[in-house]
């Protein structure tokens, strides 16, 4: 006889084996005819090669013929890019992701182990992740009052360590709350659908549906419960490596820098051009993001909902930095319901993360009309300027044309030591003078012999006026700077703003 333990290692493999065969060959090829990976394939091509160490790897249930199913969960701990990270996957080879199949604390502990080793949070979502199947209640023998075990975790990961959630095929129930309870959430189009109950139950309300219209990127790439719609799994992977890479690993510490090889010197000629003098003419925001940050380093975040607001990571000498900026070509960048609900999560995000905000501003105002009242766009107006007024990150507004009104009040923290620039292009104000001027003045040209005459005169008067020179001689602006130095100066702000920047939890945690 032999003391060696060496019959229960080989056992321990041989579960191992099973366990990696998750849900059967059948399945798995099942899996692959979808056009989509494994949740250890999907491990494999996101984490660093051979860095993955697997978790309760052997959990899940007996099975009458001496083998078992294995939990359709799958978690541990690996690095990204040299970064440790905990990754979490649901496997939909197994009861389709179901809970039935699924042992929940082994998504509780990925949650917990994140929050207490503060490290990053990868969530690979495919299936309900909840209370299962209505036949799971037989095996039960009774139903229960609902409960998320364990969600108090992920409430208190929003507030400390950076959370993605990549929902990589049909994704209903709880799964859909864990996709929406991230700092960033990506689906993959065509493959990934997201919904509080599928087809067949909404089907019992109306005409039957299919999973791509009730709840495709179509609808959520646009609606704001995804941040970005991408082509592709291995898309999504890229997608969280680089959102990740801009940030800290918790709230604990600060952003790193990365020094690059572009020069902080460096001037853009045509941004003399870049501002049409045309008020009413749009131009293109993102070309004058990317001439002023680091080359390559913009990763814009949220494109497809609240289009008049861009926001975005990117680095300035290195140093990341939240991009905040209006685009002209949507709304002619005018605050829109949607597009306040994404501004303050954004500033939410800089703040949690300690991330300074540079904000190009252009922004004429909230968006008026009969739609804009139903939508509640000065509710959500005011929660984004409340945002900015909260947040305490170092921030630096660049004027690039227009700032009126409520909406353009939210440019900036009026409150805070004004580390503010505007571009010649600057126009401001409590109201826009197109407009403004007829009503202002409606008596005095319905009163006049040659109204036309009168107006022309007015409008001079007032332009001379709307000089952002004349805002400058009363110092109610800074500075105004040649467009062509703006990256430098904002160079120069991202260096004086890093030993600004406080590692630990925020006042208020990050609600999503």
């Amino acid at each position: 006889m032999t003391d060696s333990w060496q019959p229960e290692v080989d056992e321990l493999r041989r579960r191992e084996q099973q366990a990696r065969e998750m849900g059967g060959p059948e399945k798995v090829r099942r899996q692959h005819d979808a056009g989509r990976l494994t949740v250890r394939e999907r491990i494999d091509a996101l984490l660093d090669a051979g860095s993955f160490r697997e978790i309760g790897a052997i959990a899940g249930r007996p099975l009458p013929d001496g083998r078992f199913q294995p939990a359709n969960f799958v978690f541990g701990r690996g690095r990204l890019d040299g970064r440790p990270v905990v990754v979490g996957g649901d496997d939909f080879t197994v009861r389709g992701g179901a809970s039935d199949a699924s042992i929940r604390e082994k998504q509780i502990m990925a949650e917990q182990l994140a929050h207490e080793l503060r490290l990053p949070l990868v969530r690979l979502v495919e299936g309900t992740g909840g209370g299962g199947s209505i036949r799971a209640l037989e095996a039960i023998g009774r139903t229960y009052v609902p409960a998320n075990p364990g969600w108090e975790w992920v409430v208190a990961n929003l507030g400390t360590v950076p959370v993605v959630a990549l929902a990589l095929g049909p994704v209903a129930g709880l799964g859909a709350a864990r996709v929406a309870a991230s700092h960033y959430s990506v689906m993959v189009r065509g493959a990934a659908q997201v919904f509080a109950a599928g087809p067949p139950l909404v089907a019992r309300l109306g005409s039957p549906i299919t999973k791509e219209e009730l709840g495709g990127s179509e609808i959520h790439g646009t609606n704001g419960v995804v941040t970005d719609v991408v082509e592709s799994e291995k898309d999504a992977f890229d997608r969280a490596r680089r959102f990740l890479s801009y940030l800290p690993a918790s709230v604990h510490e600060l952003p790193e820098r990365v020094p690059g090889e572009d020069a902080t010197d460096r001037r853009e000629d045509w941004l003399i051009r870049a501002i049409p003098r045309n008020r009413r003419r749009a131009y293109k925001i993102r070309p004058i993001i990317e001439a002023v940050v680091d080359q390559g380093s913009f990763l814009e975040l949220g494109k497809g909902h609240g289009r008049s607001a861009v926001t975005g990571l990117a680095r300035l000498d290195g140093w990341p930095v939240a991009v905040l900026a209006g685009d002209p070509m949507v709304y002619g960048g005018g605050m829109t319901a949607t597009s306040a609900r994404k501004i303050e999560w954004f500033v939410d995000l800089a703040e949690t993360f300690h991330l300074p905000v540079v904000h190009l501003v252009d922004q004429p105002g909230f968006v008026i009309g009969v739609e804009a009242e139903r939508a509640a766009t000065m509710r959500f107006g005011v929660r984004a300027l409340n945002a900015v007024y909260q947040a305490s990150v170092p921030w630096c507004s660049v004027i690039l044309r227009k700032v009126f009104g409520v909406a353009g009040a939210a440019h900036t923290n009026a409150s805070r030591v004004q580390y503010r620039y505007a571009w010649p292009s600057a126009d401001w104000g409590s109201l826009p003078l197109e407009g403004g001027i007829e009503a202002a003045y409606r008596a005095d040209l319905e009163a006049s012999d040659d109204p036309e005459a009168m107006l022309a005169e007015i409008w001079e008067r007032m332009d001379a006026i709307r000089s952002p020179f004349r805002t400058a001689e009363a110092f109610n602006i800074q500075d105004i700077i040649d467009p062509r130095d703006t990256r430098p100066l904002l160079c120069e702000f991202a260096s004086l703003a890093a030993p600004l920047r406080t590692p630990g939890p925020v006042s208020w945690r990050f609600r999503g």
